[in-house]
């Protein structure tokens, strides 16, 4: 099961967090500050798994962006990597092409894409196809909703 998804920036700026266990606030910040500087200590040919505390986390650099998942040490690491890479290929196919810039100001998309892959831990959906629909069909839903709330307020309905 995947404990908690951080994604953080070669400067060690923290750009999205999904937490499925609970966890205090004080005990979130010393894990996001202990991984991240671990992992950006690491040189670029070492292996993209680390032990951290009862864990074990799986990170991949992708551009400037370290995508880094902590999973039960019983879970297959190759099997987390392959998620990460089906996370990237679906924000790349919906942003052509993700950036940095694009998770920033884009961040409730990320977590929504992440939201339609994962669930509870655990793998939802593997279709990139499958999740892109799903996501067209929320963005097409949520600008219905936003030229409705528009025509409300002028008062045309």
């Amino acid at each position: 099961m995947i404990n908690f998804i951080l994604l953080f920036s070669r400067q060690g700026k923290l750009r999205l967090q999904k937490w499925y266990e609970a966890k205090d606030s004080k005990d979130k910040k010393k894990v996001v500050r202990d991984l991240t500087s671990m992992i950006l200590q690491r040189k670029p040919k070492m292996c993209n798994f680390i032990e951290y505390k009862d864990l074990c986390v799986v990170y991949k650099r992708y551009a400037s962006l370290f995508f880094c998942f902590a999973v039960d040490r019983g879970d297959n690491e190759l099997g987390v990597l392959e998620v990460i890479h089906r996370y990237v290929e679906v924000l790349d196919k919906y942003f052509g092409s993700v950036c940095e810039l694009d998770i920033i100001f884009n961040f409730e998309k990320a977590y929504y894409i992440l939201d339609e892959l994962i669930l509870g831990g655990e793998m939802q959906e593997t279709s990139k196809k499958a999740v892109l629909s799903y996501i067209e069909q929320e963005d097409k839903f949520q600008e219905e909703e936003i030229v409705e709330l528009a025509l409300k307020d002028i008062g045309f309905i």
